[in-house]
C-alpha cells in the first residue's frame, strides 16, 4: 500500500482480470437460466405433444390442444376454431372462461373480425393490440377485455383444419417469436393427432354403418313390412350420424310429402306431418335428386320447420330416396341448434341410408305386385274349379232330378223335385256370377279392364235373355287387347246377345273370349238357329266391325233349324292390319 501526501493510506485496486471474470460469470448464469427456461419449455412442449397424441376421441384431442397451447404461452384465454365449408367456423372450443360467462356472452363466434382474418389468410398472426387491427369488429356484451393476440393455423394433410387463438398473455407481456414457434410446433403435432383421431372416428363410424346396413338388409330379406324397415333406417341413421332427429318422408301428392316414420326428438309430433314440396329442404332434395344441407334451418330461406323443431334445431340434411332415375321421397336428419353442421362425409353416410330406404320401398312395391299377381292367379284357379267342377256337378244333379221327376206319380213329390231343380238353377246362376267377379277383378286402384266390362255386358244381358249365360276367358284379356279393339269386342258381344234374346228362344248360351295370336269371341246358344234371317238380325254389322279390323265373322247353325241353335265366331288379328 502507498501512503498519500497527507499521510493517509490508499485503497489497493482490484486486479482487472477479476472484474472480467465476474461479468463472464453473470453472463453464464443468465445463459444457464435461459437454457433452463428453454429446457423447461421444451419439456412442456414435448409433454403437450405426447398428451395430444395419446387421445383418440376427437373432442378430447381438440380440448387438450387448446389447453396445452394456453399453458405453453401463459395465455389467459385460448380457443380452437374448426373451419367449415364456406369460410366460417363450424365449431368453436374456448378455454379460460366459465360456462356461465360463455352463456352470458351468447352465440359462439362464426369467423368474423380477427378470427376470420386467419381463415382468409391462414398464416401466423401476432398482435400487440388486436383492437387496433383493421379487421377488428369489437367484442359482444359481457365479453372480457382482450389486447394481445396470437393466432396459428392447424393443418391436416395440407388443408387448414382450424386455428388456435390465444389472447392476454399474463403479466401484461407480449407474445413473442418464441411463443409463435412453440405454438406452431404444437400445431404441427396437433394436425397429426387430429388426423389420427379422425381416422379412428371414421373407422368406428364405418363399423357402425356396416353393422346398421347389415341389420337393414336382414330385415329386408326377412320380408319385414315397409313401415318396420323405414323405422329401422330412421333409428340407425340417427345413431350413426349422431343426429337428434330423423324422419322419412314420402310423396303425398304433387304438392307435398308426408312424414311416414320419425325417430328421435319430437317423433310423436312429426308423425303424419305434411311438408310442402315447394319451400322446404326435403321438397328441394326430392325434386332435384341431390342432397341439401343447411347449417341453421332457422335462418335458411329454403327451409320449412317441422312441428317438432320450432326454434330448437339448427343443422339439417335432406337426402333424396333414389332408385335408378326415380326419386320417391327424402330422408331428413337434424341436430339441435349450436351443434356442428353435417359435413361431406356425414352427407355421404346419410345418402347410404337413404339408398337403403329407397330399396325398401322398391322391394315393397314389387312384393305387393307379386302378392297381387298371386291373388289374381288364385282367383282364376277358384273360378276355374267352380266352373269345371261345382257347376258341372250341380248341372248334372239338376238334370238327374228333372229326369227323375217324370217318374214320380205323386204330384206333391214331383213339385218338390221341381222346386229343388229351380234352386239348383238359381245356385248355378249365383256361382256363375261369382266366377265372373273372380275373373274380372283387377288390382286395387286400377281401372275397369276389358274382362270386367265383358262380364258387365253378360250380366246386363241376363234379364232380357231370361237366364245367365256362361262366360269363359282365356289369355291376357286386359293387357293384350288394344283399347280400340276392346270397344269393338263389347259392341259385338252386346249385338249377338241381343239377337239371341230377340230371335233365338234359347235357354242356354256359352260365351268364350280368348286372346293369343288373335282375338276370338265365340257365342254358342241352344236356340232355334238363324235359318235365313241373318240379314235382318243385325249380323251384317258384326261382319263390318270384323272387316274394319282386318278380321272376319262367321255365323252358323249348329244343326237343323229348331234343334241345336247358333254359333257366332268373331275373330280379328291381335295387331289390326
Amino acid at each position: 500500500m502507498t501512503d498519500r501526501a497527507d499521510g493517509s493510506a490508499r485503497p489497493t485496486p482490484l486486479p482487472l482480470p477479476q472484474l472480467r471474470l465476474d461479468a463472464l460469470l453473470e453472463e453464464l448464469q443468465s445463459r444457464l437460466d435461459a437454457a433452463r427456461t428453454v429446457q423447461s419449455r421444451m419439456y412442456s412442449l414435448l409433454e403437450a405433444v405426447l398428451g395430444v397424441g395419446r387421445e383418440l376421441e376427437l373432442s378430447e384431442v381438440l380440448r387438450h390442444i387448446v389447453q396445452a397451447a394456453a399453458t405453453l404461452t401463459k395465455a389467459e384465454y385460448g380457443a380452437l376454431g374448426t373451419v367449415g365449408q364456406g369460410a366460417y367456423l363450424s365449431d368453436f372450443l374456448p378455454v379460460g372462461m366459465t360456462d356461465e360467462l360463455i352463456a352470458r356472452i351468447g352465440p359462439l363466434p362464426e369467423g368474423h373480425g380477427i378470427l376470420g382474418e386467419l381463415i382468409r389468410h391462414p398464416e401466423s398472426l401476432r398482435l400487440a393490440d388486436l383492437t387496433q387491427h383493421p379487421a377488428s369488429h369489437g367484442f359482444p356484451e359481457h365479453h372480457p377485455a382482450m389486447r394481445t393476440f396470437l393466432g396459428v393455423p392447424i393443418r391436416v394433410r395440407g388443408e387448414v383444419f382450424g386455428n388456435l387463438y390465444l389472447t392476454e398473455k399474463r403479466d401484461g407481456a407480449l407474445f413473442d417469436a418464441d411463443d409463435e414457434a412453440v405454438v406452431s410446433t404444437l400445431a404441427v403435432a396437433a394436425g397429426v393427432a387430429i388426423d389420427n383421431a379422425r381416422l379412428y372416428h371414421e373407422s368406428l363410424r364405418r363399423e357402425q354403418r356396416l353393422e346398421a346396413l347389415g341389420e337393414i338388409t336382414r330385415s329386408l330379406l326377412s320380408g319385414a313390412g315397409i313401415d318396420e324397415v323405414l323405422g329401422l333406417i330412421a333409428r340407425r341413421s340417427l345413431e350413426v350420424a349422431q343426429a337428434d332427429s330423423a324422419a322419412v318422408l314420402l310423396p303425398r301428392d304433387a304438392d307435398g310429402l308426408t312424414v311416414e316414420v320419425a325417430s328421435g326428438a319430437g317423433a310423436a309430433l312429426m308423425a303424419d306431418a305434411v311438408i310442402p314440396s315447394q319451400g322446404s329442404l326435403v321438397g328441394l332434395a326430392a325434386r332435384t335428386g341431390e342432397p341439401v344441407v343447411t347449417r341453421d334451418i332457422r335462418t335458411d330461406p329454403r327451409a320449412y320447420a317441422l312441428p317438432d323443431f320450432g326454434q330448437g334445431s339448427g343443422p339439417v340434411v335432406a337426402v333424396p330416396l333414389t332408385v335408378g332415375e326415380n326419386t320417391s321421397g327424402a330422408l331428413r336428419l337434424s341436430r339441435s341448434a349450436g351443434r356442428p353442421p353435417f359435413d361431406a362425409s356425414e352427407v355421404r353416410l346419410v345418402s347410404g341410408f337413404a339408398g337403403q330406404a329407397a330399396l325398401a320401398l322398391e322391394l315393397g312395391r314389387h312384393r305387393k305386385e307379386a302378392e297381387q299377381v298371386a291373388l289374381l292367379h288364385d282367383r282364376d284357379r277358384i273360378a276355374r274349379d267352380l266352373h269345371d267342377l261345382a257347376i258341372q256337378r250341380l248341372f248334372a244333379t239338376g238334370m238327374t232330378l228333372q229326369s227323375a221327376g217324370r217318374l214320380i206319380d205323386r204330384p206333391e213329390a214331383a213339385d218338390r223335385v221341381g222346386r229343388a231343380v229351380d234352386d239348383l238353377d238359381e245356385t248355378i246362376k249365383i256361382i256363375r256370377s261369382t266366377i265372373f267377379e273372380l275373373r274380372s277383378e283387377r288390382a286395387p286402384g286400377a281401372g275397369r279392364g276389358l274382362r270386367r266390362l265383358v262380364a258387365d255386358v253378360v250380366t246386363a244381358a241376363a234379364e232380357p235373355l231370361g237366364f245367365s249365360p256362361s262366360l269363359k276367358t282365356e289369355g291376357r284379356i286386359d293387357t293384350d287387347i288394344p283399347a280400340a279393339a276392346g270397344e269393338h269386342v263389347l259392341a259385338v258381344l252386346a249385338e249377338v246377345l241381343s239377337n239371341v234374346a230377340r230371335h233365338a228362344d234359347a235357354r242356354h248360351a256359352d260365351i268364350t273370349l280368348s286372346v293369343a295370336d288373335e282375338v276370338v269371341l265365340e257365342v254358342v246358344d241352344d236356340g232355334t238357329g238363324i235359318g235365313g234371317s241373318a240379314a235382318g238380325s243385325g249380323l251384317g254389322n258384326i261382319q263390318q266391325r270384323a272387316e274394319l279390323l282386318g278380321g272376319q265373322a262367321d255365323v252358323q247353325d249348329r244343326g237343323p233349324t229348331g234343334t241345336h241353335g247358333t254359333r257366332v265366331t268373331w275373330r280379328i288379328p291381335l295387331q289390326p292390319a
